[in-house]
């Protein structure tokens, strides 16, 4: 096989854990906000393998969403807050999505690890 195609497919490809690297960068692993160049780096989707321990909850709402969202509970108990609706996940699999301008915050009553998908990948919703 060809060397030079070999190294441009390791580059690539990226293996990690997500619990691992996802503590690294506040749970995200994929998104606009990784090194061009690295296949993590994306400004069409973000990752994250969020970790809560029981009551963290979001400091202050997404107001203005420009994105896509999908999350899905992997563990714990989890509540997502919309305008004018409380979803509460409570079985491994359970997910919401909202759209593009659905404001939302989120709440984790149990500990609870969720994965979320957001599309596309834009900057300014971190809360620190």
């Amino acid at each position: 096989m060809n060397d030079d195609l070999d190294e441009r497919v390791y580059e690539q490809v990226y293996v990690g854990n997500a619990g691992v690297d996802g503590a690294l960068d506040h749970g995200w692993l994929l998104g606009h906000f990784k090194p061009p160049g690295d296949p993590r780096h994306s400004d069409d989707v973000e990752i994250k393998w969020g970790v809560h321990p029981q009551g963290d909850e979001r400091a202050q709402w997404v107001q203005g969403e420009a994105r896509t969202a999908l999350l899905v509970l992997i563990s714990g108990r989890f509540r997502v807050e919309l305008p004018g609706r409380s979803v509460l996940l409570a079985e491994p699999g359970d997910y919401v999505v909202w759209g593009k301008g659905v404001d939302h915050s989120w709440r984790a009553e149990e500990p609870s690890t969720v994965l979320t998908v957001r599309w596309p990948s834009v900057p300014g919703y971190r809360v620190e």
